[in-house]
């Protein structure tokens, strides 16, 4: 143990120490408990931190324990403490599983509260109004609400993930839940009733909260979900999964306008229209009104682009000089301000109708805001899908925020994650973040890599820009799938990459017992159950599959990347950030580019070894890697496998892997 580090951390490193000893409360509570170093290092660097009350970015790699490492000192501080994370499902695994694991070990008398953001709690309201007017597209939705409204009955907490199997697409949610723009708060004949007043009451009373990512900027953004009050009154907050904290930021304290928020609200009025005001106001007509005028503005944003396939970023430059894209966005901030008009009239009718005519002069505002000038500082885009527009106005950072909030109040702010930055400094974390003056820590993983890794970067192979280069990828996949007999992901960097080597996937596999499971084709937890229901796979997956997978074991052996991942240099945020370097004297490609190709390298090959005892072959199927200068720190911020020279290796160490395996003892 670093004794400096004890004594500077004070009473709560002398805890920290005896609740990770041998003899202490995690090994009488778990036998199969481990004690690991590094993950005392991470204790007790939060211990210190939280008695001082000062910033720490740490970063712990795959089998650190950094789960336990920063809530162990956490729930022995006594202090009042936030905890976020980056998804909903990791914050039901901390606040259902983890933190009652350790509380009951600890014999802490620590009360937990968990609070997600509007969308996730049942409005009873709502749900009266969709009982009566909603209009659902087929019976499979009809057969949804039937469920949710056998659950509501029982029910205590509101959260729509205890309701099994409910697919968080479904077209019910969005009718049985509120927004900021429509909850009618007080006003609600169901207020007392409120599942997300009480989840706020719970927060507010509790020692220790959990919260995710998005909902904490929300909520700095919009003062909408109650973390914003409870922000002042903790001692200290820790931000888990801490790499996504900045893009979470930058979507949220951002402002928006999206074609989907005028079509709900244009149904919502028409609903409460028929509902308490026919014959008062002309309600189809607004509403159809409201509803053109959204389906206008995406259609003068999208142009000559009539067959739009995934998420199309526009540069706001594209479009806002157009005549066409400029009246269609008069013509929505006119019908907007046209429905407040006739929702005035009708205002105390119920208390619908306040709300609506406030969400009216709100999309009109922000209509009026996208035709004027961006702010400096800022950067505008325009997301296109195929029913879809958002007009984003964005900070590029959140620099500025974060600074804001850690001087607002002294607290320990504590950030982590497997995965920071490929320097001792953690730059590409710090420097986005504004925390360059916080204490950086670097734990690397115990997990020996050397012996059971082996990375492999092929050098005679067509170029990412060649034609050529998909179906390369898909036949070596394909190779290595039959030497190893499945157990394969192939992680690619485009949606459009991902559709040629699936499909090149299939021919090469068609004759062998080998499944290929393709992003997009099934829900993501489905493709990942039958992944592992069926160890003769092959998963080819995109984005949401570089990180929050854990596949521990003998189901996952291989895994490949078909080219750097590079950010898009076309994606009007990218090219906003390259000129804020530029500007400065930077060097855009290696401060930019390449820190961000290091990171994600890092995410998507740390999705193989998941435990001491996995073993498996990491291939990047770009020879860029192998060849360019900037390749070596690519390499760097890899774990260190052993690298191999030819496909020959690759396959005979795949080979070994399939035969040890497959061995009867």
């Amino acid at each position: 143990m670093d004794i400096e580090a004890q004594q500077a951390a004070g009473a709560l490193a002398t805890q920290v120490t005896w609740a990770f000893a041998p003899g202490g409360p995690l090994a009488e509570s778990d036998p199969s408990y481990v004690e690991r170093d590094a993950q005392q290092q991470l204790a007790l660097a939060v211990a210190q931190a939280i008695e001082r009350r000062e910033a720490l970015v740490v970063e712990a790699g795959t089998g650190v324990g950094k789960t336990f490492g920063y809530l162990v000192p956490l729930l022995l501080s006594g202090q009042r403490a936030l905890v976020s994370t980056a998804t909903k499902s990791l914050q039901d695994q901390l606040f259902l599983r983890d933190l009652p694991r350790l509380r009951d070990a600890l014999r802490m008398p620590v009360t937990l509260a968990l609070l997600k953001g509007r969308a996730s709690y049942l409005c009873l309201h709502r749900l009266d109004q969709a009982r009566q007017s909603a209009q659902l597209p087929d019976r499979w939705a009809v057969r949804t609400l039937a469920k949710v409204e056998t659950w509501a009955q029982a029910t205590t907490t509101g959260d729509l993930a205890e309701i099994e199997g409910l697919d968080e697409r479904s077209p019910v949610i969005p009718l049985v839940t509120s927004t900021r723009e429509n909850c009618l708060g007080a006003e609600c004949p169901q207020y007392y009733k409120c599942h997300v007043m009480k989840a706020r009451r719970e927060a507010m009373a509790a020692d220790l909260v959990v919260v995710n990512h998005h909902l904490f900027f929300a909520d700095m953004a919009l003062r909408d979900s109650g973390v914003a009050e409870l922000l002042p009154t903790v001692d200290a907050a820790v931000f888990d999964e801490a790499h996504q904290l900045a893009e979470a930021g930058v979507q949220f304290l951002g402002t928006t306008l999206g074609s989907g928020q005028v079509i709900d609200f244009a149904r919502d009025m028409l609903a409460a229209g028929l509902q308490h005001a026919r014959g008062l106001a002309p309600w189809s007509d607004l509403a159809a009104g409201c509803d053109r005028a959204a389906r206008d503005l995406r259609l003068a944003a999208a142009g000559p682009m009539r067959d739009v396939r995934g998420i199309v970023k526009l540069r706001w430059e594209e479009r806002s000089t157009l005549a066409l894209f400029k009246d269609s966005l008069a013509a929505l901030d006119a019908m907007c301000r046209q429905a407040a008009e006739a929702l005035d009239t009708v205002s105390e009718i119920a208390p619908d109708f306040p709300k609506l005519q406030q969400r009216a002069l709100q999309l009109a505002s922000l209509a009026g805001r996208f035709v004027q000038p961006c702010a400096d500082g800022r950067v505008r885009w325009i997301d296109l899908t195929p029913l879809q527009l958002r007009l984003v106005e964005s900070p590029l950072d959140i620099r500025d925020m974060l600074t804001e909030q850690r001087e607002a109040a002294p607290k320990a702010w504590i950030f982590t994650s497997a995965t920071l930055g490929d320097d001792e400094a953690l730059t590409w974390f710090t420097a986005s973040a504004g925390l360059e003056d916080a204490r950086t820590l670097k734990l690397n993983s115990p997990f020996d890599y050397a012996a059971h890794a082996r990375l492999w970067i092929p050098q005679r192979f067509p170029k990412p820009n060649d034609g050529a280069h998909p179906p390369a990828v898909a036949a070596l996949a394909a190779r290595c799938a039959v030497a190893l007999g499945g157990r394969t992901f192939v992680l690619t960097t485009t949606l459009r990459a991902l559709q040629q080597i699936a499909a090149t996937l299939r021919e090469q596999l068609a004759g062998h017992d080998i499944q290929v499971l393709v992003q997009g084709e099934s829900p993501k937890r489905s493709l990942l159950q039958a992944f592992l229901s069926r160890p003769s796979s092959v998963l080819v997956g995109s984005q949401s599959f570089w990180e929050g997978i854990d596949v521990p074991g003998e189901a996952l052996q291989c895994v490949l990347i078909d080219k750097l991942p590079f950010p898009p240099p076309n994606d009007p945020l990218v090219e906003a950030r390259v000129k804020q370097i530029e500007a400065a004297g930077g060097n855009a490609f290696m401060a930019y580019f390449v820190a961000e190709a290091a990171i994600s390298l890092k995410q998507g090959g740390g999705r193989l070894i998941r435990s001491e005892t996995d073993r498996g072959l990491l291939v990047v199927c770009d020879p860029r890697m192998a060849q360019m200068q900037y390749g070596k720190r690519l390499k760097a911020a890899l774990p260190p496998m052993t690298p191999l020279a030819s496909e020959d290796d690759a396959l005979a160490w795949l080979a070994e892997l399939a035969a040890t395996r497959d061995a009867p003892f």
